[in-house]
């Protein structure tokens, strides 16, 4: 999952753990259609955590909300486990679908928890979406973002911000999706008209549909992206976790004398981080007691979505 955006979301789930979780699960098993096929189940072999399987694993690819970190709070012995895989020689990379703020910003968030990673070990849904972006034809993109980011990293694209004003929905050549802070009801009601009334494409660089924050869940690009594609028959292209896009970007940061056995990507989601691993043909590691499965039966989540990792460790 992605890191979320701040404590303060408008977007909040009303529910709580575990009703939350399950609503969540619910609503990822509705777009399977949309979601990579899992070429093969794992094993759900337990381990004590990341440590335990460096013997197993030469690189080691990281979720970002739920495997590092709890909103502002790094996970206890997270920062410990990553150092030490570090300094063992091994290649540590972070995934995340956290595409609502620019690079800068989640580098500065990951030191001020204490981890050290060089930014070129770092990979954001964002950056993988932008590196596509680059190669559209210019358009002027309608943007679901947070305004208090600004444009730092679009200076060379045609921006609006999507508010309340119903013009630029009409206006604009396409919509990208970036995050959900900002997002209400009735500016999903002026998207999804928009769209009704003339498709254009929607480009989604966090797919996740939730992600755990204090106080609960919040409602996330994914779930939105999902809801358009139903209310007006357009498909969304998604850029981050479990997608292709995001896989190969990782990879290509990781020598290629790896195998792809010997690379694990470490979630605490099935449908994005576990599925999108599987689907990428490297090893998967399910983390449980933070994130997605907190205070929630991920035996049944598996046996529900048939989606099985490799490994299950209860904290990194």
């Amino acid at each position: 999952m992605g890191l979320g955006e701040s404590a303060g979301r408008d977007n909040l789930m009303e529910l709580r753990a575990p009703e939350a979780t399950l609503k969540a699960f619910k609503a990822y098993e509705a777009v399977r259609h949309r979601l990579p096929t899992p070429p093969r189940q794992g094993s759900a072999e337990r381990a004590a955590g990341l440590l335990a399987l460096a013997d197993r694993f030469d690189a080691f690819v990281l979720d970002g909300f739920g495997v590092l970190n709890v909103g502002e709070g790094a996970i206890p012995g997270a920062v410990d486990a990553v150092t030490e895989l570090q300094r063992m020689g091994k290649t540590v990379i972070v995934l995340t679908n956290a595409a609502g703020y620019p690079k800068r910003l989640l580098m500065q968030r990951y030191s001020r928890l204490g981890f050290s990673f060089d930014p070129a070990n770092a990979v954001s849904s964002r950056e993988v979406m932008l590196h596509a972006l680059a190669q559209y034809p210019k358009h002027k993109w309608g943007a679901m973002a947070a305004t208090k980011f600004g444009t730092e990293e679009l200076e060379d694209h045609d921006i609006a911000f999507l508010g309340d004003d119903p013009g630029p929905y009409a206006e604009v050549d396409a919509f990208i999706l970036f995050g959900s802070s900002e997002w209400t009801p009735e500016r999903q009601r002026l998207i999804e008209q928009a769209l009704q009334a003339r498709p254009r494409p929607i480009l989604v660089g966090n797919p996740d549909i939730v992600a755990p924050v204090e106080g609960g869940m919040s409602w996330e690009p994914g779930h939105y992206a999902h809801n358009m594609a139903d209310a007006s028959g357009v498909e969304p292209e998604f850029f981050g976790k479990p997608f292709k896009a995001a896989f190969e970007a990782v990879l290509a940061r990781i020598p290629e004398i790896v195998d792809r056995d010997r690379i694990a990507m470490v979630g605490d989601t099935l449908q994005t981080d576990v599925l999108g691993g599987l689907a990428a043909g490297i090893g998967t590691i399910l983390v449980t007691d933070h994130g997605f499965f907190a205070n929630a039966d991920f035996e049944a989540g598996i046996d529900l979505a048939k989606i099985s990792p490799d490994y299950i460790i209860p904290t990194p």
